[in-house]
């Protein structure tokens, strides 16, 4: 039976590049035998298993109209994104599987199958989903009614992204497990959703994709590949964003401002629907924004965004000072089109961001000991990241978390027809069964520049080894057996050793390291130390870590320690030549400077820390600092009177105060995001405590009260000071205050960029 399922894994991942020269590994084929992602993978597997099927297939049985076996967790997965995690569980389930073969697994997985084919048999028309009161919300879809929204679609919370999440786990595990009936409930699934868009028009179809919705595009082209069915690929096409397509095609960066993570797993589908049809120019596009984000968008250790949005790529400045870094989810889809334009493409150059993200964000992304994924990895000084819990915690991070550790895997190792390529120093073993080759890397790398290669195979046999040259490698040296190779290449490529291999071969590869600074990528004073491909980071405290391991409140991911000022931070002061002589060396990737101690970022946890420090020279040192302090001042004292805040246009901030609203459109100008309406907007705050004494709106446009109204708790606000763009009303008794905000006299409203709750 494991033989089976190999196979037909080994089919599905290996039919988008049978032409092409590089082709995957199945996860089945590759073991980690020890090092810190064997760690986490199998502290991946703990948290696997402390979740309860039953509760994440429960929004599905609601849906469905069936009894319940157990109550729906709650968070996220009970006030609006219900069942999202399921689909991600099915995707760990199968890809942990693949790597483990721990048989409760596959007992989990053929459960929630079962019971999702279950739920999908009772609806009747091939449809099964958690998504609130789905049927009725479909169905005025299907009828094109459509008011949408970045992240609200007829006011539900992104039910594309939802159901993604469920056609990208069934796709899985059928993929990785071999489980038919996934297969089955896939197809039905697929064919609903053909059936619900055919009476939209192209535009209905483009409004309804104004709102997140995950890589769809992606799991359609799936379908073709499982079916050769075109309809499937001509849904995959259809369902493929132009807003964000276009720029692309056209070459032009259109990015500053939008929503980061919803337009990645787009252009996953981009580029797959391309390899599928020859759209050379859709690759193209892909790879244009593949550059663009992780050349001018990413920071040291891989990730991007701010807010969850892309930042002007020339001004990191809010990334800086934000407790709302780089989002997990965002490298999580970096990495799986990294995988696919390096599969694609043949360039290592892929593999160089691949390594850099996959230690220095996804492998720090999880707590290394007790479990727990991280949302936003701050860049702020001083500041923490807070970890989740299997019963609190169900954030989208959460659930791509869960598959970020089941599948390390799955790029150690590539091969082409004749040649197996090492791609990272990972201990491992891979089995090439095609070829009836194992090897096994030994390596202790980054904590030893070296890595040894252990050829086991059933008969002598030529084939080449291609070593991966890494481009931050001082040098490269090779010995077979113990004798020096030639290396006939450079850094960001491939060295060959070809040879008639026999078993009980061994390959020596050793590099050399050195430390250096990099800038961010806005050219800014403040830099970050990395070694090889590691990114260096400094404990500096433990105190007022409050919320590290987060409770079940809708913004548990965010930390609620306070800010501590910019000017503390740790700076590199002199002459540039300098700074790196600071460093003293203590052990392998460990440098004192001064009190603070160096070391990988991916182990540092229950802290905070330091990963970027300002630099300057002496003369500019006390006056940037002086301007600095007072920018800190004003923000922290902002702050500090701040009760409750809404960033409007931003898709978090909103959902967290259930926005709700009509006729209305975000964007973003003037580096700052805004929503206006020419209906109504609405929010809910709170006022714990009644301690806030004002509601403050600020605004893009004059905000003149004969065009826009203001209802506080459904009655007329007491409008207290009018400041062209900026109102202040009296806030009321009540500890959720509910504000709306609504058009007058067939006007559109203001573009509304903040509203605040303050104590004076």
């Amino acid at each position: 039976m494991k033989t089976n399922l190999f196979h037909i894994a080994f089919l599905l991942l290996t039919s988008l590049s049978a032409l092409a020269q590089m082709q995957p590994f199945a996860l089945q084929e590759v073991k980690l035998t020890g090092g810190p992602f064997k760690n986490a993978q199998d502290v991946d597997l703990k948290y696997i298993l402390a979740l309860d099927p039953d509760k994440l297939l429960a929004p599905y049985l609601i849906d469905a109209g069936l009894p319940l076996k157990a109550q729906r967790y709650g968070n996220w997965e009970s006030s609006g994104l219900d069942g999202h995690i399921g689909g991600h569980y099915l995707s760990a389930l199968a890809m942990m599987y693949a790597s483990t073969g721990e048989p409760e697994l596959k007992k989990r997985l053929d459960y929630m199958v079962a019971e999702l084919a279950r739920c999908q048999a009772k609806n009747g028309n091939g449809y099964v989903g958690g998504i609130p009161q789905g049927q009725l919300f479909w169905k005025r879809i299907h009828k094109g009614d459509i008011d949408g929204s970045s992240f609200g679609l007829n006011n539900t919370w992104v039910p594309l992204y939802n159901i993604h999440k469920l056609f990208a786990g069934l796709r899985d595990a059928y993929e990785y497990a071999g489980n038919q009936q996934a297969k089955q409930v896939l197809v039905s699934l697929g064919d609903w959703f053909v059936e619900l868009i055919k009476p939209l028009s192209d535009e209905q179809i483009q409004q309804v994709l104004r709102t997140e919705h995950g890589g769809i595009n992606e799991t359609f082209a799936d379908l073709y590949i499982l079916t050769r069915d075109k309809k499937y690929l001509e849904t995959a096409q259809r369902i493929s964003h132009r807003a964000i397509l276009n720029p692309l095609l056209a070459k032009e960066d259109k990015l500053t401002g939008l929503h980061a993570n919803t337009q990645i797993p787009k252009v996953i589908g981009f580029e797959k629907i391309a390899t599928l049809t020859g759209k050379a120019d859709w690759s193209e596009a892909a790879l244009y924004f593949w550059q663009n984000v992780s050349q001018t968008r990413s920071v040291a250790f891989g990730g991007n965004s701010v807010r969850e949005h892309f930042n002007p790529t020339t001004d990191f400045s809010q990334v800086l000072r934000s407790n709302q870094g780089p989002e997990t989810c965002n490298s999580f889809n970096m990495l799986r089109l990294s995988k696919a334009l390096f599969l694609d493409k043949n360039d290592v150059s892929f593999v160089d961001f691949y390594e850099r993200t996959l230690y220095n964000h996804i492998l720090s992304s999880q707590h290394p000991e007790k479990g727990g994924f991280v949302y936003f990895t701050p860049i702020r000084p001083n500041h923490y990241r807070v970890y989740s819990q299997p019963e609190t915690s169900m954030w989208c991070c959460v659930g791509s978390g869960l598959e970020n550790h089941t599948k390390y895997g799955e790029l150690i190792y590539s091969h082409s027809a004749n040649d197996l390529f090492i791609n990272l120093f990972i201990p491992s073993t891979v089995n090439w069964a095609a070829r009836k080759i194992k090897l096994t890397q030994r390596t202790e790398f980054p904590y030893q520049n070296q890595s040894e290669l252990l050829v086991e195979t059933a008969k002598p046999q030529e084939f080449s080894l291609q070593i991966r040259y890494p481009k931050w490698a001082e040098n490269l040296e090779v010995l077979v057996n113990g004798k020096a190779q030639p290396v006939d290449g450079k850094p960001a490529s491939y060295v060959a050793i070809s040879r008639k291999w026999k078993s009980g071969d061994k390959v020596t590869i050793r590099f050399t390291t050195t430390t250096r600074l990099e800038q961010l990528p806005d050219g800014s004073n403040w830099s970050a130390f990395v070694n090889g491909p590691i990114v260096l980071a400094a404990k500096t405290s433990t105190k007022d870590l409050t919320g590290l391991f987060a409770d079940d409140s809708r913004m548990g991911h965010e930390t609620k320690g306070k800010l501590y000022p910019l000017t503390n931070a740790y700076a590199l002061v002199g002459d540039p030549a300098t700074y790196l002589a600071q460093l003293k060396p203590e052990s392998r990737l460990r440098f004192a400077l001064d009190t603070l101690t160096l070391q990988p970022f991916y182990e540092v946890h229950d802290a905070r820390y330091q990963m970027y420090f300002p630099t300057f020279t002496k003369a500019a040192f006390a006056e940037q600092q002086t301007h600095l302090k007072q920018q800190e001042a004003e923000a922290l004292t902002l702050e500090a009177n701040t009760v409750d805040k809404v960033n409007c246009g931003e898709q978090q901030p909103e959902v967290d105060h259930q926005y709700t609203g009509e006729k209305s459109d975000s964007g973003y100008d003037e580096e700052r995001f805004w929503r206006r309406t020419r209906s109504y907007i609405a929010y809910q705050l709170q006022n714990k405590g009644l301690t806030g004494r004002y509601v403050d709106i600020t605004a893009l446009d004059d905000i003149k009260p004969e065009n826009v109204s203001f209802l506080i708790n459904e009655k007329p606000a007491e409008i207290l000071v009018n400041q062209r763009k900026t109102i202040r009303l009296k806030a009321d008794s009540n500890e959720v205050v509910t504000l709306k905000i609504v058009a007058q006299n067939g006007k559109s409203s203001p573009r509304i960029n903040q509203i605040r709750i303050l104590t004076k």
